[in-house]
């Protein structure tokens, strides 16, 4: 296996060494003129960031190609699947902008399967075991040692034929009986060393219902599955690298015409990110995390609930391309592509934190102004909006210190600032309550120094943001944290502070928001209005991504 390795970014374009593997083949004439790949998802649990690595790269493919690509459940375990979760990744699937050729699944290959299973068993290549799983793990030996072969390898061909008759005929209980493949328990590669092929499970299956109470291996499963299909190039994660031998063993048994060849890269690994289904499904479980969708969560669903685009997910893979070595890449470089993605097409909205009142006593009391002001300074084409300014507004708790600190440059007594797209104004009192908090800041204005006026006197060294006081929106903000961090002993643990609910106030156009609709808040980052909680009467923001990257090229 190979090294695992540490980088914490990724050239603009990585190579991608199965690509050359195709070209080489397509020279060759291996399988002609044709490329066919397969994405085969277990249905046990929501798909995350490490399978959008895989689906870019296997459908990305076949679209290179001019090849197909399959959409295959891995349906061999009816106890741990549910059909939740196909429909949630057939929706990751189109949501990141792929389409299969075909949609299939391992159940659908059962009968065959099954014929297959007899004929190793003909062959003498496969025997029923009645040791348990215990005794089998026993049996198998150590990376230093060999195993043991079972007492019941040397069954007679009629013998094996009679009990897997059986075993298929639901005589026996789950766990009593196994078939397995007679090859070496003296290989190097312990998988190589008669594994199961066959298990007994009395579960109902949701496609073949109670036909069958016994069910293959994944390791028997899947060559025969691809080899069906005719896939050219069956592109699996790393840890499938030792069980290669036996995919090519089943199919060489089987005497498969042009069988197809397994393919192994490296899976995604990303700091802050814990990135296995069973754990993902334990914080689901537990109730740590509001379900598979939370916007905390690495899973496709709670990516795309994040505000997370398929354009930017997309971008990242074809970032880091694949190769053979194990590698754990910073989470900062999937949040500069999102920044880049979303930089271009989102609009900006004023939106304040823990707002402070502002009265400004030289502005008349009964006027209100529209002023224009650009909705994404880097993109003109996306125009201007009209946002009301009046006598009384609100600014962000953080842009005013009554006592400021060295090089504080916005709102504080005496000191003048520019109200972004409107006037300069200089604080010149401070009212507080009883308690000592502050009510409000009284303000002047200086009406000649209007945005686009062409006022070109003093110069201010601070801009804030603002909203208009009496069209204000309230909104709910939900500011995210990673979910895990490193804890002392250097181990992910889940992060106590990864949510932060606030509130604060929006400039009137974000009454309208539309579930789903993203923004920038100026000068607090990237936000998206939940998809879930936002309702006409109450706007539930989600923060995307903040303003600032810490990803170095």
């Amino acid at each position: 296996m190979a090294d695992t390795q540490k980088q914490t970014g990724a050239p603009e374009s990585a190579s991608n060494f199965i690509h050359n593997i195709i070209d080489k083949d397509l020279e060759n004439q291996k399988y002609g003129d044709r490329v066919h790949t397969r994405f085969p998802p277990e249905p046990n649990g929501y798909l995350h960031i490490g399978h959008a690595k895989s689906i870019c790269l296997n459908f990305s493919t076949a679209e290179k190609y001019n090849g197909k690509c399959n959409l295959r459940y891995d349906d061999t375990n009816p106890v741990k699947e549910d059909m939740e979760y196909v429909d949630a990744i057939e929706a990751d699937v189109k949501w990141l902008g792929f389409s299969w050729d075909e949609r299939l699944w391992a159940s659908d290959y059962f009968d065959k399967m099954y014929e297959l299973a007899v004929q190793l068993i003909k062959k003498g290549k496969a025997f029923v075991c009645d040791l348990n799983a215990d005794q089998i793990r026993e049996y198998r030996g150590t990376l230093k040692e060999p195993g043991k072969e079972s007492p019941y390898r040397s069954r007679t061909v009629e013998e094996n034929l009679r009990l897997f008759e059986e075993m298929k005929a639901g005589k026996y209980a789950d766990g009593e009986k196994v078939l397995r493949a007679k090859i070496d328990m003296a290989s190097p590669n312990i998988n190589m060393r008669d594994p199961v092929i066959y298990r007994i499970s009395h579960t109902e299956h949701h496609n073949t219902g109670s036909k069958y109470c016994i069910y293959p291996m994944y390791d028997y499963a899947h060559p025969i599955e691809d080899a069906i299909e005719g896939i050219t190039h069956s592109i699996c994660t790393l840890e499938f690298e030792d069980h290669r031998p036996l995919y090519d063993w089943v199919l060489q048994q089987l005497e498969w015409e042009a069988p197809p060849q397994q393919i192994e890269f490296a899976r995604l690994n990303l700091t802050n990110t814990v990135m296995s289904k069973r754990h993902l499904k334990a914080l689901v479980d537990e109730g740590k995390v509001d379900g598979w969708d939370d916007p905390r969560m690495p899973t496709i669903a709670g990516l795309r609930r994040r505000g997370y685009t398929p354009e930017s997910i997309r971008d990242f893979c074809e970032r880091i391309g694949v190769s053979k070595a194990n590698s754990t890449v910073d989470v900062a470089l999937l949040e500069h592509c999102l920044r880049e993605d979303l930089k271009t097409k989102v609009e900006s909205r004023n939106v304040v934190e823990d707002p402070i009142k502002i009265v400004i006593t030289n502005y008349p009391e009964d006027q209100t102004e529209d002023l224009e002001i650009e909705n994404n300074r880097e993109v003109p084409e996306l125009g201007n909006r009209s946002v009301p300014f009046s006598r009384e507004l609100y600014v962000d708790g953080a842009d005013f210190m009554e006592e400021p600190v060295k090089k504080y440059f916005r709102l504080f007594p005496g000191n003048e600032v520019r109200f972004k797209g409107a006037y300069f104004i200089t604080c010149n009192e401070v009212i507080k309550n009883e308690d000592g908090t502050i009510r409000e800041l009284r303000c002047t204005y200086d009406p000649q120094t209007k945005s686009g006026s062409g006022f070109e006197g003093r110069k201010v060294k601070g801009t804030i943001h603002w909203v208009d006081a009496k069209t204000a929106v309230k909104i709910r903000i939900r500011n995210y944290d990673y979910l895990m961090v490193e804890n002392e002993a250097g181990e992910l643990a889940l992060n106590p502070d990864s949510l932060e609910e606030s509130w604060g106030y929006a400039e009137p156009s974000i009454a309208k928001a539309a579930p789903g609709e993203r923004f920038q808040f100026f000068r607090h980052g990237y936000y998206i209005a939940d998809e879930k909680l936002t309702t006409e009467d109450e706007k539930v923001f989600n923060k995307i991504v903040g303003l600032k990257s810490s990803w170095k090229k």
